[in-house]
């Protein structure tokens, strides 16, 4: 028998030294392309009773006439703030639109900033790659960490007033975060901005909303009415592979199981059920989270929604009607 070895170039050898200066090279010229679009916030609210509350964090210019986008907890009641920059410029902002229940914000310079970061698309991410997290963390500008993508499709929960959501698809990475890098960029190793930091999981871990279509709709929407209005089913769901008839007959791989419905809401009152294993949502094969969440905006508020599920081994069709979602 011969024993076969994976060779892994050590740290003394020349091999090990190449990838090491590779891997730095990455890292450094994605820090040189996004820290400059990288803002750090200060911001002060009056809160209830006229205490004055300060907060900070870091946001991204995404457009070239002034606008950044950050956390929606970073900004949260406070109306404006100042935003600098690591070429020392500092200009006031005023916030234009608040969605607590994605974790986002819009801000806009009264002032000139640098230009818009390019953004990419955080569907195209896969575990394992490379990722470096700029921001401000503890008040230190222009901060640069490297990581991977350690796991995609985490759920963060998320409340306004008392409506309730659950951010779907949310990048988990193991690139240090620490207070104050939140609104700040998660980049791939193209310079692309492919997530928002947003907070802290964890000794080691951290999470960013993924910039996506979704998010795209959203800041679309904090754009044009400073918020964003939402269609209500009231379930709560987790990709799950489909049984494999059922593959070879529709040519669909997955769903989504859900795994809570929201006792008297839309689902509930269509007979949708925990346990279910959703398919089709509006007549299009939903695999993801996105899938159902792309389809609940302004436009399908009070519009029949046909929804075709699983159920014990038979397909059930429903019609669901969305409401709009309200923290009351």
């Amino acid at each position: 028998m011969v024993a076969v070895s994976a060779e892994v170039p050590e740290l003394g050898t020349d091999l090990g030294r190449d990838a090491l200066d590779a891997y730095s090279r990455v890292v450094s010229s994605v820090a040189a392309e996004v820290t400059p679009h990288v803002a750090s916030l200060q911001v002060r609210a009056v809160g209830r009773g006229g205490a004055v509350q300060e907060g900070a964090g870091s946001a991204v210019v995404f457009t070239d006439d002034g606008f950044l986008l950050t956390n929606a907890h970073v900004v949260g009641r406070s109306a404006s703030g100042v935003a600098a920059f690591t070429d020392g410029s500092e200009t006031p902002f005023d916030v234009v639109g608040v969605d607590p229940l994605s974790d986002l914000a819009v801000v806009r310079a009264r002032a000139g900033t640098p230009p818009a970061a390019r953004l990419g698309d955080a569907d195209a991410l896969v575990v394992g790659q490379l990722v470096v997290a700029v921001g401000n963390p503890l008040g230190l500008s222009g901060s640069v960490t490297a990581g991977v993508v350690s796991a995609l499709g985490r759920s963060l929960p998320t409340r306004s007033g008392r409506a309730g959501r659950v951010i779907e698809d949310v990048i988990q990475t193991d690139a240090a975060l620490n207070p104050g890098n939140s609104g700040g960029a998660l980049a791939d190793a193209a310079g692309r901005v492919v997530g928002i930091n947003t907070a802290v999981a964890g000794i080691g871990l951290g999470l960013a909303v993924p910039v996506n279509r979704t998010t795209r709709r959203i800041v679309a929407a904090l754009l044009a009415e400073g918020r964003v209005r939402r269609a209500y089913l009231g379930l709560v769901s987790v990709p799950a592979p489909l049984p494999a008839p059922v593959t070879e007959r529709m040519g669909q791989r997955r769903g989504l199981r859900l795994v809570e419905v929201v006792p008297g809401s839309p689902a509930a009152r269509a007979g949708l059920v925990a346990g279910d294993l959703v398919l089709s949502v509006g007549r299009t094969a939903v695999s993801d989270a996105q899938g159902i969440q792309r389809l609940l905006f302004t436009e399908a508020v009070g519009v029949p929604l046909p929804i075709t599920v699983l159920r014990n081994g038979a397909m059930v069709d429903v019609v669901a009607v969305p409401v709009e979602l309200t923290d009351g």
